[in-house]
């Protein structure tokens, strides 16, 4: 079967920017608020009784299931700019939608703030209504954040400025990189230019002269916009802070752990089993620089494959590798898989001004979920595919949720991407007799494990060090934000890897560090993905557990959500034992 072509159909959503239905949608949004506001503004019955409070959240359910805050216009012109990241008229169309969106999530904020301050006894009392059971866990999550959320007005001045302070910085940022363009060598030795987003496909050649050449040029894009970063990296962590101390927010990490609905005793015990066992990686770096006959190896070369990795995947292949896994697992998977490609909700190839790296992304029940992959024909791509197609099979099966439900924490979404990575890695080795490259496919396997596990930990460890030391110094030069990441970089890479130019520069373009914390998630959802997977190889049954668990998006805790699994997440054993499992 021929799938291309493979670039977004986002005539799904409207037919272009003159489709009249974009004004139509924007008013009826507009309308919609407008009309709950009124409904409820100055009727505090919903705060008082359990049975008002459902007729109120089955409206504000059904609001946000149908029009949400303008969200099929703002998802439409958001699309649009991802793939042409340099449009100045997407630029401009987004801003004005980002305006309205704050004007209207400031006209409905009140609902959700009035609601998290109701007393404690009556926060019980609906929290046990069996007339509330749809919302029980939305309810929850309300009170528990309730003593970080300010008033209405106080609320609305941090919506009204978080663009300039927040959103803008890491546009520029991003936007600048990827407009730049690189001088490197090509497999065949040939010169060729690329875009910044392409080079990471250099970065890891097996052949040193061309990494090295990439490396070269990959650091001086990036000491070029050295000083920009410093600003912006240094504008981010003074606005977090601002607003963590209004908050009251004891730790800088305290606001993701709520938002990921995972207590921090959890995320604190991961990290520090983790980091506790970074010897692992350690020893996995020097074992790694002796396969390649150095001594040590550059930052850049820490995915370098080992052996024989010369084989390319054409998309195509790529393709039916994972939809032939989602099928093996379970047929439903599959033609959730047949239905991005059919109807053209991939975009799978790198190309000019389109944003790097891969996500999916999904913003409303009843509207499609879109992947972006800049696909490039090797191993690590079709893995690629089968994460983010997780992602996206997650996005399908929690539409069966209500609307208050279906927005669940990366600490799920990890689980669900990585769950089918290692079941398309099987499939590739399945498929050939070359015992050299399987040899390499599995060291490779082996590398994505410690880049997800230890490296992503020690990210975190450098995102806890990076706002404590700001916080003390008020100020940090690049110089002293290299010199942090330098340090937690080596603290699992160990003397194997050298502190060379592109480790200094190496917090430049990682996006994770503007969105704060959430880089645990990796590495916890992968060691509970590999106890799912080892419990499916025991009992194909178990699947449908599996499914459960991605029907249930937020309509519980993400603890009783594992829980559901057999997975105690709470217990420090449970990480041990996958940390144990990796190392043997």
């Amino acid at each position: 079967m021929i799938y291309y072509p493979m670039n977004w159909n986002l005539k799904l959503l409207y037919k272009d920017f003159k489709d009249p239905k974009i004004k139509e949608d924007i008013k009826a949004s507009e309308i919609a608020i407008l009309e709950f506001v009124n409904h409820w503004k100055d009727d505090e019955g919903y705060l008082k009784d359990p049975k008002i409070l459902k007729i109120a959240l089955d409206e504000y359910e059904n609001l946000l299931s149908i029009y949400g805050i303008i969200i099929k216009p703002y998802y439409f012109t958001l699309l649009n700019k991802e793939i042409d990241l340099n449009n100045k008229d997407l630029k401009a169309r987004l801003n004005k939608l980002d305006h309205k969106v704050v004007k209207l999530s400031n006209d409905i904020q009140f609902f959700e703030i009035s609601l998290s301050k109701i007393p404690k006894d009556k926060q019980e009392e609906f929290v046990n209504s069996k007339i509330l059971t749809d919302y029980k866990h939305f309810l929850e999550m309300l009170f528990a954040n309730a003593k970080y959320v300010l008033s209405d007005k106080e609320e609305k001045i941090f919506n009204i400025t978080s663009k300039a302070s927040f959103s803008n910085w890491v546009n520029m940022i991003e936007e600048l990189l990827s407009k730049q363009t690189l001088n490197i060598i090509d497999e065949d030795l040939t010169k060729k230019n690329i875009s910044y987003n392409e080079i990471f496909k250099y970065l890891s050649s097996t052949k040193k002269e061309i990494r090295d050449k990439a490396a070269k040029e990959f650091n001086k894009i990036n000491k070029k916009y050295l000083e920009i970063a410093e600003y912006e990296m240094n504008s981010l962590l003074e606005s977090k802070q601002a607003s963590d101390k209004y908050r009251g927010l004891k730790r800088p990490d305290l606001r993701r752990h709520i938002s990921t609905d995972v207590d921090t005793e959890i995320v604190d015990t991961l990290v520090d089993v983790v980091t506790k066992n970074f010897d692992i990686s350690k020893e996995f770096y020097k074992e790694k620089a002796k396969l390649l006959g150095q001594k040590t190896l550059g930052y850049y070369e820490r995915n370098v494959p080992i052996g024989k990795t010369d084989k390319k995947f054409e998309f195509e292949k790529g393709l039916d590798v994972v939809k032939k896994v989602f099928n093996n697992i379970d047929t439903e998977f599959g033609d959730i898989l047949t239905s991005f490609i059919n109807n053209n909700q991939i975009d799978a190839f790198p190309k000019a001004n389109k944003t790097g790296g891969a996500y999916c992304i999904h913003v409303n029940r009843n509207l499609p979920t879109y992947i972006l992959l800049n696909y490039n024909s090797k191993v690590n791509d079709i893995l690629t595919i089968a994460h983010e197609c997780g992602h996206g099979i997650h996005s399908e099966l929690v539409r069966e949720q209500n609307s208050l439900n279906t927005d669940y924490s990366t600490a799920l979404a990890e689980v669900a991407s990585t769950f089918f990575e290692d079941f398309a890695l099987e499939e590739i080795l399945n498929s050939t007799d070359d015992k050299d490259f399987i040899k390499s496919l599995k060291h490779e396997s082996m590398n994505q494990t410690i880049s997800t596990i230890f490296r992503q930990v020690a990210f975190y460890n450098f995102e806890k060090e990076l706002h404590k030391t700001f916080r003390e110094k008020g100020y940090l030069s690049h110089e002293e934000i290299s010199d942090i990441f330098v340090k937690h970089m080596k603290s699992y890479l160990g003397d194997a890897v050298d502190v060379d130019d592109s480790m200094r520069y190496g917090w430049i373009y990682v996006s994770h560090f503007r969105r704060f914390f959430y880089v645990y998630t990796y590495a916890s959802g992968l060691l509970v993905s590999k106890y799912l997977q080892s419990k499916v190889r025991e009992d194909k049954e178990f699947v449908n557990k599996f499914k459960d668990f991605l029907k249930a998006g937020s309509s519980k805790s993400v603890k009783d959500i594992f829980l559901d699994m057999g997975v105690d997440i709470s217990k420090r054993e449970f990480w041990e034992e996958g940390v144990t499992a990796i190392k043997n």
